[in-house]
C-alpha cells in the first residue's frame, strides 16, 4: 500500500494563506504610502524637507567615502598621465635640443669656412702679388727638423729661398723645389734663423727655431733685456728673403739674452699658404741697419 503524500498545497494551509494575504496587504499599503508621499511632495514640497535632510545625513558619510576614493583615483590617474606626458615632452625637447645643437655646429662650421675663404682671398689680394697659393699637404712632427710640403713647385714658378706665409704671418721659406711640389723649411726648425725686430720700436734680434714648435728670440745688442712678455716681433727685412713688417712671433717667456716666443702663424693650424717673391732690400736700406746681421752670416755664426 503506497504511503500518503507529505506535501501540502497552500490552499489547504492556513499559515501559507495568511502569509500571502499579509504580503498583498503590505504591498497595497506601501503603494498607498508612496502615492500619498508623491501627492504631498507635489502639493507641499517643503513638508518633505526633513525627510530628505535625514536621508542626506544618512548617506553623507558614504558619499564622502566615495568622493575621497574618486578624488584619490583621479589624482593617481592625473599623476600617471602627467608623468607620461612629461616623458613625451622631455623626449621631444631633447630631440629639438639635439637638432638645435647640430644646427649650431653647422653654423659654426660655415663661419669657420667663411673665415678660411676670406683668409685665402686675403692671401691672393696681398699687397705683393704671390707666386702661388697652395695648401700645406703635410709636415714633420717626430724630429727636431721641421719641414712642410705644398703641392706646387717649379712649374708654377716657385724657386728655392722664396718666403712662405699664411694670412696670420710667416711660416717659413722654400728649401727644395720639384716640378709639382716643394719642401718648406719652417721657422721652428733648428736650422732656421730669421732677422726680426720688435713691432713697437727698432729693437732687433734673431728668431731661431728650437725644434719644439717655439722660437728663441736672441737679441743682437746684449745688455739689459728690454723685452716684455707679449711683445710682438715682425720681420725686419735685413738679409733679404722676407719683406719687412710681417708678423712672426709673440714673446711668452724671458731669458737673459732675449726670450722664448710662440709663432703667430702656427703651421699645424694653417691650411693655405702663399709663396711670395724673394725680398731684395735696397743697398741704402741695408746700410741703415748696420747692427743687424744677414741670414747667411747668422747661419755661419751658429
Amino acid at each position: 500500500m503506497a504511503p500518503p503524500s507529505s506535501r501540502r498545497s497552500s490552499g489547504f494551509s492556513k499559515k501559507a494563506q495568511y502569509s500571502v494575504f499579509t504580503g498583498y496587504v503590505l504591498a497595497a499599503l506601501g503603494a498607498l504610502l508612496g502615492l500619498a508621499l508623491l501627492a504631498l511632495s507635489l502639493w507641499q514640497p517643503a513638508a518633505l524637507a526633513p525627510l530628505r535632510g535625514g536621508a542626506s545625513d544618512v548617506v553623507a558619510p558614504v558619499g564622502e567615502g566615495t568622493a575621497v576614493v574618486r578624488s584619490g583615483s583621479n589624482g593617481i590617474w592625473d599623476t600617471v598621465t602627467g608623468f607620461w606626458y612629461a616623458g613625451v615632452q622631455n623626449k621631444a625637447l631633447r630631440k629639438e635640443m639635439e637638432i638645435a645643437r647640430i644646427r649650431l655646429k653647422e653654423a659654426e662650421a660655415v663661419a669657420l669656412e667663411n673665415e678660411r675663404l676670406k683668409s685665402l682671398l686675403a692671401l691672393a689680394e696681398s699687397e705683393i702679388e704671390p707666386i702661388a697659393v697652395a695648401r700645406l699637404t703635410g709636415s714633420t712632427s717626430t724630429s727636431s727638423r721641421r719641414f712642410a710640403y705644398i703641392g706646387k713647385g717649379r712649374s708654377e714658378g716657385i724657386e728655392v729661398g722664396m718666403p712662405v706665409r699664411s694670412p696670420r704671418g710667416v711660416v717659413g721659406r722654400v728649401l727644395e723645389v720639384a716640378r709639382s711640389s716643394s719642401r718648406i723649411l719652417l721657422l721652428t726648425d733648428t736650422e732656421s734663423v730669421l732677422p726680426v725686430r720688435r713691432s713697437t720700436d727698432e729693437t732687433v734680434a734673431f728668431a731661431e727655431g728650437r725644434g719644439d714648435g717655439m722660437v728663441r728670440i736672441r737679441l743682437i745688442n746684449l745688455g739689459l733685456n728690454p723685452l716684455e712678455i707679449g711683445d710682438v716681433f715682425v720681420t725686419s727685412g735685413a738679409g733679404g728673403y722676407y719683406r719687412p713688417g710681417v708678423a712672426v712671433a709673440i714673446l711668452s717667456e724671458l731669458t737673459p739674452d732675449g726670450g722664448i716666443a710662440r709663432l703667430v702663424a702656427n703651421p699645424s693650424a694653417t691650411d693655405f699658404v702663399s709663396v711670395e717673391p724673394i725680398y731684395e732690400p735696397e743697398s741704402t736700406a741695408a746700410s741703415d741697419v748696420p747692427s743687424e746681421m744677414t741670414l747667411s752670416e747668422a747661419e755661419e755664426r751658429n
